[in-house]
């Protein structure tokens, strides 16, 4: 394959990668989109394999054959409420592959650069290592810390800013060593000691963040995939790795950015040591005596639906971890069917990833037209009639704005109840992720239904004939 077949081939993977994105910004055409992605990387394996690879050919074909293999046994078996964990798990295997690349690239002594050519090529070499470290084992972290493999809390070290700061200056210290003493054949020391200190300080940045803050370190950490690829791509002068690394860096920095406001926060603040941090405590306030709930069965719960002529439903990581979107869809359609309207409200961070709640509801065929996003409803609540809260917490906690010094203090959260009744689907009282009492549950319009929410939903439904 010539070389101009192989441009037009990464021109047009890159336009289907372009497309990917569009498609992936709404619901309806999600699936879309991941044809394009699909089909993109599709085009771009093919015109690597025959237009640039020259050898090795059973390395490659082994890897990605073992690579295909684990990937598709994850597409089967992983479940929509260990995406965010899958996510960041893979995003550390970017960052792997950068710092593999970028180190066998500068053990590879056959390239002819000098002067000025070497000095920024081997700068590229250093980024593409040291945002590959960082983005490696910050992505453990997340994975370990999103699957409840280790606690969900901020680990504030003492200085912990002066100690990130130290870390970043001996990176540039060492990044100038590392440019100086490449150019005369050396260099191997400053680069693995940078690595080190990478690789450090990207275990101590996600473990200073809270668990309230993970969705926007699970899109922060796709950002540093990105630029760990473009970084990738200028060290092996590939244009298709700096087009695509640029496009989710830069997707996922906007993303970051996006979450960031939804949570009224500022994103240096949250990457500096979580947001709400500063006093040291994750919780506000205990579930002793914090006043009494009442609890209603499934017929209860049933009968307020049907006397009700507006409905809100407030999924969250509960219905995920249940797979109850489509039993919701089922009672979302009969109570239609009697006249009630019923609409869905969607906070940015529910269920721990961007647009999982979104994904669930198309997943169960829930019309779009009725699922609206916090900023879109809120100041509907006065008038919904009934509020069903299914398996969600954090984002329905009034302590945002009552409580000054919760950990989510500030955060905007969809303020249920401020409508007639609310009704909370959960297990027990236990806190969210954020590890955060709830006043919402101790409220005179709120009532509880305890118990796996498809079993609460499904008695519900049962009771709507």
């Amino acid at each position: 394959m010539s070389q101009g077949i192989v441009t037009v081939a990464y021109i047009g993977a890159s336009i289907m990668f372009i497309l990917a994105l569009g498609g992936l910004s709404r619901p309806e055409t999600s699936r879309r989109g991941n044809f394009y992605g699909m089909f993109g990387m599709l085009m771009a394996l093919i015109a690597t394999m025959i237009g640039i690879v020259s050898d090795n050919y059973f390395v490659l074909f082994a890897g990605i054959l073992i690579g295909g293999s684990i990937g598709l046994t994850l597409a089967k078996k992983v479940k929509m409420t260990q995406m965010p964990e899958l996510v960041a798990i893979l995003h550390s295997l970017v960052g792997l592959a950068a710092v593999l690349v970028g180190f066998a690239n500068f053990m590879d002594h056959g390239t002819d650069l000098i002067g000025v050519d070497k000095t920024i090529h081997d700068v590229e070499t250093y980024l593409g290592i040291l945002i590959g470290a960082l983005t490696f084992s910050g992505s453990i972290i997340a994975f370990l810390k999103l699957s409840a493999r280790i606690g969900g809390k901020p680990l504030l070290l003492p200085a912990r800013h002066w100690l990130n700061l130290g870390l970043l200056v001996a990176a540039i210290w060492l990044g100038t060593k590392f440019v100086d003493l490449s150019a005369m054949g050396g260099g191997t020391l400053p680069l693995v000691l940078m690595t080190i200190i990478a690789l450090a300080f990207g275990v101590h940045m996600v473990m200073a963040i809270g668990g309230a803050d993970m969705p926007v370190v699970v899109s922060m950490l796709n950002s540093y995939s990105g630029w760990a690829a473009a970084a990738t791509g200028f060290m092996l002068n590939n244009d298709l790795l700096i087009v695509v690394g640029a496009l989710v860096g830069s997707s996922g920095a906007i993303l970051s950015y996006i979450m960031c406001r939804a949570m009224n926060r500022k994103f240096i603040a949250v990457i500096a040591g979580g947001f709400g941090t500063s006093g040291g405590t994750t919780a506000s306030g205990t579930d002793e005596e914090a006043g009494d709930i009442i609890a209603l069965e499934g017929a209860e719960v049933a009968e307020l639906l049907l006397d009700a002529k507006e409905v809100m439903i407030i999924p969250g990581y509960g219905m995920a971890v249940a797979q109850a979107q489509h039993t919701v869809h089922e009672i979302t359609r009969k109570l239609r069917d009697k006249k009630i309207n019923v609409r869905f409200g969607i906070h940015p961070v529910a269920g721990r990833m961007p647009g999982h709640m979104n994904v669930l509801l198309a997943e169960a065929k829930v019309p779009y037209d009725i699922v609206f996003e916090l900023d879109e409803i809120n100041d509907d609540f006065p008038n919904v009639d009934v509020s069903v809260v299914i398996g969600a917490n954090d984002i329905v906690n009034p302590a945002a704005l009552e409580v000054p010094d919760s950990p989510i203090a500030g955060m905007p959260v969809l303020e249920c109840w401020q409508g007639k009744t609310t009704i909370v689907l959960k297990r027990s009282m236990a806190t969210g992720y954020a590890g955060v009492a709830n006043p919402l549950f101790y409220k005179e319009n709120t009532r509880m239904l305890f118990g796996d929410a498809r079993e609460s939903l499904d008695a519900v439904l049962k009771n709507l004939d």
